[in-house]
């Protein structure tokens, strides 16, 4: 419409056109008009033709797990060669340093550190950056004009990034990669959990200051409100000290260090025992379920391209079937990461056994924090009288994931 539209103009405004390639259409003539149509319509077809091809070109590199374009970081690449010493095609393989970057930022994250703390441990070590060397034209924040410095947002993209559990996303489909992968299947699902309860609740783990502060994690006995941090105490009999203060109305008022202490307890005491480590390890399977229905869609996929091998369907309805069972394929396999354990043991080297008092006291506070979802510890806490019981009567404790 639009094409035939502009010839239509071009002939009320009594225009010729050239091309520089050769060609001179007078826009009065029927004849030179029909020309110039079937041109365009020839362009057309020949554009689109190859916008198939490159496509198809595409989805086939995906299909089998190819890169595409330059090599990602934490892998090298590796060029294969004819026998007359031309390239012939390449592999990549693991980059033992960017490796190593990628499952420290990864671990790190899971045990709880931020965001801006890792960038800023990796700039000041000197860690290669995934865009070290190249002449930035735009730059995030926090980016420097060739790229060899971290920036927060450049180490959540790394540590998110399917291409870390050897798959390849081609147009929102999730194929197996060629290249191998850098963490387990596991640790990229905890951490996809992690980020996504961040964004839920609207909480930086740089920003924790206080342990039982705003979560589930400790509420108001009378009320069920949360738990700000704000000074109490009399002035003129000493200074004032942080309290844990009920949000709503101020009906519960703790000592900050002695409640944190009290936790601080209860969590070793747990921790100690040796079977506290399938407290962490939590119900797969629901996860598992997930996982058998995905292989089940990859074998039925594989059955299709046995079908077209034999003749028995078409190439047209193999590309159907493998399209429709791939976003099966995907959504199962992203169902099967999100209902994985979330928390990762393996972060906090020495929490549970005979270590754990040492553990704990040498963790933050946002690692703290983590433990406690983790360990899915619930405290109600309610008024004390002056002088009145200690802690044990006046907090009810509850386990979201033992019976403990």
């Amino acid at each position: 419409m639009e094409r035939a539209q502009a010839i239509e103009d071009l002939r009320h405004a009594g225009y010729w056109v050239a091309f520089e390639s050769g060609g001179l259409f007078n826009m009065a003539k029927a004849s030179d008009r029909s020309q110039l149509a079937n041109l365009g319509e020839s362009d057309t077809a020949e554009s689109e033709v190859k916008s198939e091809r490159v496509a198809r070109a595409a989805l086939e590199r995906a299909q089998e797990g190819r890169a595409n374009g330059a090599v990602a970081y934490g892998w090298r690449r590796q060029y294969e060669y004819d026998a007359r010493g031309q390239v012939c095609g390449f592999h990549d393989v693991e980059d033992p340093v960017q490796a190593g970057v990628v499952r420290d930022i990864v671990q790190r994250l899971l045990s709880g550190a931020s965001l801006i703390g890792i960038t800023a441990d990796l700039n000041d070590r000197g860690a290669p950056a995934p865009r070290a060397g190249m002449r930035l034209k735009r730059r995030a924040v926090g980016q420097n004009a060739d790229g060899s410095l971290w920036n927060k947002t450049s180490v959540k993209k790394l540590a998110l990034r399917p291409a870390n559990v050897g798959l390849r996303v081609h147009q929102g489909v999730e194929y197996k990669a060629a290249r191998p992968a850098l963490i387990t299947d596991e640790q990229y699902a905890q951490l996809r959990n992690l980020f996504a309860e961040r964004a839920d609740v609207r909480e930086l783990p740089g920003a924790r200051k206080h342990l039982l502060t705003w979560g589930e994690v400790a509420t108001c006995g009378p009320c069920g409100a949360v738990f700000r941090v704000a000074p109490r105490g009399n002035a003129k009999r000493g200074r004032k000290q942080p309290t844990y203060i009920c949000d709503a109305s101020g009906c519960v008022g703790r000592n900050e260090e002695a409640l944190d202490r009290y936790v601080g307890r209860v969590v070793v005491g747990v921790l100690s025992r040796p079977e506290a480590a399938d407290v962490f390890r939590g119900d797969d399977s629901a996860a598992l379920a997930a996982l058998d229905r995905a292989e089940g869609l990859k074998a039925r996929q594989e059955a299709a391209a046995d079908d077209y091998a034999d003749g028995v369907i078409t190439r047209e309805q193999l590309r159907r079937i493998t399209a429709k069972l791939a976003k099966q394929i995907t959504e199962a396999s992203g169902e099967a990461r999100r209902l994985r354990p979330t928390f990762d043991l393996d972060a906090f080297d020495g929490l549970v056994g005979p270590r754990a008092g040492e553990a704990w006291e040498a963790l933050a506070v946002p690692q703290k924090r983590r433990v406690l979802d983790g360990l899915g510890l619930r405290l109600k806490v309610y008024p004390v009288a002056r002088r009145g019981p200690g802690y044990e009567s006046t907090i009810a404790l509850q386990w979201a994931r033992t019976d403990s």
